[in-house]
């Protein structure tokens, strides 16, 4: 006798039902075990960091630059070179380190010009403070930090991304200190019209936590950083950049980006002579990135844009090229 049809079929699929099972209790083991290898990783990552936080406090100990006290905390100022002109450094926001940072640019104009770099609070060797950070404060604080080092004006502003909006308050706010601007991938007021602030604050805050990890040693690497430092510099950029990445502080200044603009949309454009090294716009968080440039030099009676086709830290990629322009741009325009 024949057995039905029906009951064969069944038969087949529960087999199949079985070796679905297993599948998914295999599926679920190897997820279980790279998850748990994940965790092994990070964990021995952190931990790695943190010897190496404790073995980098030496490299920290002498700081590149001169510690002052403004508003009873420690700011760092840097000054090489002589010369006529002062070309004063100002960083974006969460550059770890300026010093390091601009000497790509600066070490190529250093036998002509004094070089100043401020390192504001929360960068560099500055202390971190976890105060407000309104761009009127950051200001009032860098013009005190250069008094108190006994450095003079006037100054050519050569400020990089956000401080750009720091240097147009400087020459809206005391003309007579400002010679001139140098944008380096500068941002503009136009550049926050269509600024997603939340997103870029979440974004910050996986930086944040990556530093705290130890991840920011990862990213930044040898090949990320200059040619123009030596072995030693980029050790001790990552170790600044170790501990200091995207801290209280620069979350605060991103937090006063709305007000200083509103300040400075209040006032009359500065008619310094100016000059605007600008990147292709490709690694930039903001509203028509290159036609801004064009857009806020056409009502100045002296400004130029310099188009370089590169990323953001324009002084990492051009800078032949930016301090040679440099160079004809001041003693053409100002002597």
């Amino acid at each position: 006798m024949f057995l039905p049809e029906a009951p064969r079929a069944g038969i087949l699929f529960w087999g199949y039902d079985l070796d679905m099972k297993r599948f998914l209790k295999t599926i679920g083991k190897i997820f279980l075990f790279l998850l748990a290898l994940l965790v092994f990783a990070v964990a021995v990552l952190f931990i790695g960091h943190r010897i190496m936080l404790a073995n980098e406090e030496p490299l920290l100990e002498k700081p590149i630059g001169q510690l002052i006290e403004v508003d009873g905390h420690n700011m760092c100022v840097y000054t090489e070179g002589e010369g006529e002109h002062t070309l004063l450094f100002l960083s974006g926001s969460g550059t770890p380190a300026p010093v390091l940072d601009f000497k790509s640019l600066y070490s190529l104009l250093n036998d002509d010009y004094r070089i100043v770099v401020i390192e504001k609070y929360g960068y560099g060797f500055s202390d971190v403070v976890d105060t407000e950070r309104s761009f009127t404060t950051i200001l009032r604080q860098d013009r005190e930090v250069l008094e108190k080092a006994g450095i003079e004006g006037p100054f050519i502003l050569c400020p990089h991304s956000m401080s750009g909006l720091e240097a147009i308050m400087w020459a809206q706010d005391y003309p007579d200190e400002v010679e001139a601007i140098v944008g380096l991938d500068n941002v503009l007021p136009r550049t926050y019209d269509n600024y997603d602030v939340e997103a870029v604050l979440k974004l910050e805050s996986i930086f944040s936590a990556a530093r705290e990890l130890g991840l920011a040693r990862l990213y930044y690497s040898d090949s990320f950083l200059p040619d123009s430092l030596t072995h030693e510099e980029k050790n001790l950029y990552r170790a600044i950049a170790s501990r200091n990445l995207v801290n209280v502080d620069v979350v605060n200044e991103g937090r006063a980006i709305f007000d200083a603009v509103r300040l400075i949309d209040s006032k009359p454009k500065p008619d310094v002579p100016m000059i605007m090294f600008i990147s292709d716009g490709t690694e930039t968080n903001g509203s028509d990135w290159v036609g801004n440039h064009y857009l806020y030099a056409s009502d100045l009676s002296d400004a130029k844009v310099v188009e370089l086709g590169c990323g953001h830290y324009v002084h990492y990629f051009k800078a032949d090229e930016i301090a040679s322009e440099m160079r004809s741009f001041i003693e053409n325009e100002l002597g």
